[in-house]
């Protein structure tokens, strides 16, 4: 008889299961979203260079300035927007999405849909 999982670990098997096959090259980097219950983060990531190209979160500055939160969809789509900007500001046209293990609904397809509509494909 299988024992009830946590979410906690059901999402670490679901990351590890994808991140096994997805990885981040320099012509298509890796857009990662992690979200915790106050905030949500976002970066592009290469992984053969093991170096982060563009990253928003709702503790960042600029997004701070905005007086809004980050533990709503509102403001996961102002953090998905923000990273699209700063990743074609730097010439990234196409990224690999990884959703870090979480599902994806809620704020983390809200990062994936603005940072569609900013122009990203993926």
């Amino acid at each position: 008889m299988a024992a009830v999982q946590s979410k906690s670990v059901a999402r670490k098997r679901r990351q590890r299961r994808v991140r096994k096959r997805l990885r981040g090259t320099t012509e298509r980097p890796r857009l990662t979203v992690f979200r915790s219950n106050c905030h949500i983060y976002a970066q592009v990531v290469d992984d053969t260079l093991n170096r982060i190209l563009a990253s928003a979160s709702s503790t960042g500055k600029n997004f701070q300035a905005l007086g809004k939160s980050g533990g709503n969809i509102e403001g996961a789509t102002l953090i998905g927007s923000m990273v699209a900007e700063q990743a074609l500001a730097q010439g990234i046209q196409q990224v690999v999405f990884d959703r870090n293990g979480f599902l994806y609904h809620g704020r983390v397809a809200a990062v994936a849909d603005a940072a569609r509509e900013k122009g990203l494909k993926f």
